[in-house]
């Protein structure tokens, strides 16, 4: 038996074992277009790996895979978070949970995960071939199946082949503003804002981190994941709305009027909300005309409720994206109609299979993408496996 498994990232090497565990004696060839394997793995969570994460936060599934939920449902009902912590710990790799149910390694050291990874590749006699791009699916005739798990260059390998595919554009980014004032903030982060496009659906909520250049952190990451192709469609460019402090307008007035009445004599530049540091505080009393001179008992009805408006809809004009240097993520791949959920095998062509990030599968952070790749490739290898011993090759 012969397999080709193209693209030696987390889910191409995680396959790759598995098959040789699954059929000892076989010829599993993996085939990497790089120079080394696992290159994006070993800089994944800051270098730290975020393997997984245990769902227990995770109430609908959209909210984390905005693209591919539904067949992320069906592969995490056969290799789950539990499974994936335990296969590791197995493997000799002790994890821990960090906040929002990310595990990492004990070691905090992604190259850990890739050393175990590639001693689980030896032992099970798979032949890694790096620098080794593969052009076509007709280069891979002699093999009884195929995996392709790559991202471009997998998708360039399937033009032809009468396979849909959705244009990959990037999914997780910071973004750039216009507002020179915000931006001269940097540094300033905030636990938790509301973030969303006016004229869409899109928003989310989280941690914000201001920026040289604009905005990051959770907050924002999830919303240019939830916006991917709207973003890239529109330029990144467009406006973005952001709530500072969690209430309607008109109860964050009511609870301004309640605070300042209680200090009518301290300047307002003194009083800021709750989560809402002092030299942003400024800048927004600015923005909503208002002197930071001023005495609480000074600001006045109309000018309370700028500020109420301002603290619950503030605008900003998005100018671009910005990397997000730790995350290698995009949306886009084989549409997902293309493939047969139950076992990752292309519909149009028996013995092609897919995994990771060759799919139109793509998460928010915390561990979610890799555990999108653990359960494809667990899927595929079942798969493969399968028609293979069916096949009596």
């Amino acid at each position: 038996m012969r397999v080709a498994v193209v693209g030696a990232g987390a889910a191409g090497c995680f396959c790759a074992v598995l098959l040789g565990r699954r059929l000892p004696g076989s010829h599993i060839d993996l085939f990497e277009k790089g120079p080394v394997p696992m290159a994006k793995l070993a800089l994944t969570g800051g270098g730290r790996c975020n393997l997984t994460n245990t769902f227990a936060e995770v109430g609908d599934l959209k909210k984390v895979y905005p693209r591919g939920a539904q067949l992320m449902r069906r592969a995490l009902s056969r290799f789950s978070p539990r499974d994936t912590m335990a296969w590791w710990e197995a493997e000799g790799v002790r994890l821990h949970e960090e906040d929002g149910g990310r595990i990492f390694p004990d070691s905090q050291d992604a190259m850990q995960i890739v050393r175990t990874l590639r001693r689980g590749l030896d032992k099970a006699g798979v032949i890694l071939y790096t620098r080794s791009a593969v052009s076509s699916l007709s280069d891979l005739r002699s093999y009884d199946a195929v995996l392709l798990a790559s991202g471009g260059g997998a998708l360039s390998m399937l033009e032809g082949s009468g396979i849909a595919m959705e244009a990959p554009v990037p999914s997780l980014f910071a973004l750039s503003l216009e507002d020179k004032g915000l931006r001269s903030l940097s540094g300033i982060s905030l636990p938790g804002v509301r973030l969303s496009l006016p004229g869409t659906a899109f928003h989310s909520e989280g941690a914000l981190l201001l920026t040289r250049s604009g905005i990051s952190g959770p907050a924002v990451l999830r919303l240019s994941s939830y916006s991917a192709r709207y973003l890239h469609d529109n330029g990144y460019r467009g406006e973005l709305s952001v709530c500072w402090v969690p209430g309607g307008e008109d109860e964050v007035l009511h609870m301004l009027e309640a605070a300042l009445a209680r200090t009518p004599a301290r300047l307002l530049s003194s009083v800021p909300p709750e989560g809402i540091p002092s030299r942003l505080w400024e800048l927004l009393l600015s923005r909503a005309g208002l002197r930071a001179d001023l005495r609480c008992a000074e600001a006045g009805q109309k000018g309370l409720r700028r500020l109420a408006s301002l603290l619950t809809s503030d605008t900003f004009k998005i100018a671009g994206k910005a990397p997000f240097k730790d995350e290698f993520v995009t949306c886009g791949g084989v549409s997902l109609q293309e493939v047969n959920s139950a076992d990752m095998q292309a519909k149009k062509i028996p013995g092609l299979f897919f995994a990771g990030e060759v799919l139109d599968v793509d998460a928010v952070t915390g561990g979610f993408n890799l555990q999108a790749a653990w359960s494809t490739a667990y899927m595929a290898a079942e798969g493969i496996v399968s028609r293979l011993t069916q096949s009596g090759k």
